[in-house]
């Protein structure tokens, strides 16, 4: 009996034992799945600024963008072609900076400054600070100083900020204008000195910053995050998180070392990592928050404070997703972004069909500034056509209902010519996407009282 009775309870025990083991297991994977999604923004924004300085962008120096992409631009998802881009990658610690923008009564212009976390921090432009243009003395987390005279301090948390600008162009036709814009904005150093860069060889890797991330292995991950959390450091919101990383080995300066008893550690982030990917891969194709087809991002895109406004903390998960597949996203209240992909219906949106985008008398998009309709395949990218037109909008010559109506025609083949100046091209027997873009959108659109018209699929 006593033997028995023995190897009942170690029985008892070992079962115990396993059932706590998975429990610790379970709650070890959770965690490598929440800090790979608060680490994510940081490692992929570092990633794009160092393929950005090694191809096209050298640091410390305004890179302006003189004419749209086309159907071959395949560097970014949905490239817009509403406005031409100024930006730059800004080391705040070869600082201070001054960035200037001149009187702009022309074209609307926005230039947020984001700080390395995807944080939007400033955003001066036409919405916030007018047309009268300004200077503004550009800092990093630690400057202390004297803000000189007619100069606006902006203060980025993190020792990089990238400037992604935007002026408003109408066309190809606007190129020279806006040109003439671009080219009265300065970045410059405060102290006159020309601007210091980085000599980077060229870059060894043509993959995009997105798939380097992906190739790279946990422990390369989590030791680059310590490493940057070192110059870009954390926020107090992020108190919590950094404990799961502490219980990780992980810390601002200290990577992890996952060797030999502390090996278990890089399996479970393995295995987090793998269930973060999992749940993002079935958030972006069961989006929420679709009304009639269209599906529009989170009223904290940008800043990524989570919901309701006034309570403290980060959304991590948004903050993530939008890392993923719109790094560099404004805020809604400089630009508002919903999309569909399917039909009144519910069907998918295909070429081999024809559509109506119908807005009633006085229900076109209310904006600001301008608004546009972009037509994207299904990977993403411009989609090649005759008239090289991506895109309808308000600065084209659309012909508008008796009524006061607008329709806008979404098909392949080439409609009759009435209808030919309100036609969006798509490709016959493809998949595609429509995107609309609001521009310094107005209170209805973003509180939710103006909605996209559905897609309507004609006979």
């Amino acid at each position: 009996m006593n033997a028995r009775r023995t190897r009942f309870w170690l029985g008892a025990a070992v079962g115990l034992l396993l059932i706590a083991a998975a429990a610790v297991g379970a709650k070890a994977v959770l965690r490598g799945a929440q800090t790979w999604l608060y680490g994510y923004p940081l490692v992929i924004m570092d990633l794009t600024r160092q393929q950005a300085a090694r191809n096209s962008l050298p640091e410390n120096q305004l890179l302006r963008v003189r004419r749209f992409p086309d159907a071959t631009f395949k560097a970014v998802v949905r490239p817009n072609v509403d406005t031409l881009y100024t930006t730059a990658f800004i080391d705040m610690a070869r600082g201070p900076w001054v960035f200037e923008m001149p009187a702009n009564g022309e074209r609307y212009e926005l230039m947020p400054f984001m700080d390395m976390w995807t944080h939007v921090y400033a955003a001066p432009g036409t919405r916030t600070t007018g047309r009268g243009g300004g200077r503004f003395l550009l800092v990093g987390p630690r400057w202390q100083g004297t803000v000189p005279e007619g100069m606006t301090l902006l203060r980025c948390p993190t020792r990089w900020a990238w400037l992604v600008g935007r002026t408003q162009t109408n066309g190809a036709a606007d190129y020279e204008l806006v040109h003439r814009l671009q080219d009265g904005l300065v970045l410059r150093p405060l102290d006159g000195s020309a601007p210091p860069t980085s000599q980077l060889p060229p870059s060894t890797s043509a993959m995009p910053p997105a798939q380097q991330l992906q190739a790279m292995r946990s422990t390369e991950f989590y030791t680059r995050l310590a490493a940057l959390m070192v110059d870009n450091p954390p926020v107090a919101d992020d108190a919590a998180m950094l404990r799961e990383l502490q219980a990780m080995g992980v810390a601002p300066g200290q990577p992890p070392q996952w060797q030999g008893l502390q090996a278990w550690q890089r399996w479970t982030a393995d295995a987090g990592r793998w269930l973060a990917d999992r749940r993002i891969a079935q958030v972006l194709s069961s989006p929420v928050g679709v009304v009639g087809g269209w599906s529009t991002p989170p009223a904290n895109l940008g800043r990524y404070r989570t919901e309701p406004p006034g309570t403290p903390g980060i959304d991590y998960g948004t903050r993530a997703v939008v890392a993923m597949v719109g790094l560099g996203a404004n805020e809604p209240q400089d630009a508002l972004y919903p999309s569909a992909r399917v039909d009144a219906a519910g069907e998918p949106l295909n070429g081999d069909r024809r559509y109506r985008l119908h807005f009633a008398a006085g229900q076109l998009p209310p904006v600001n500034a301008f608004w546009s309709v972009t037509a994207y395949g299904s990977d993403d990218f411009l989609i090649a056509n005759p008239l090289n037109r991506h895109a309808l909008g308000d600065r084209d010559p659309l012909v508008f209902n008796a009524d006061g109506s607008l329709d806008l025609w979404v098909q392949a083949t080439e409609p009759e010519p009435a209808r030919r100046a309100n036609w969006l091209p798509v490709r016959n027997g493809e998949a595609f996407l429509l995107n609309a873009r609001l521009y310094w959108p107005r209170a209805e659109a973003l509180d939710g009282r103006w909605r996209m018209p559905q897609v309507q699929r004609l006979p």
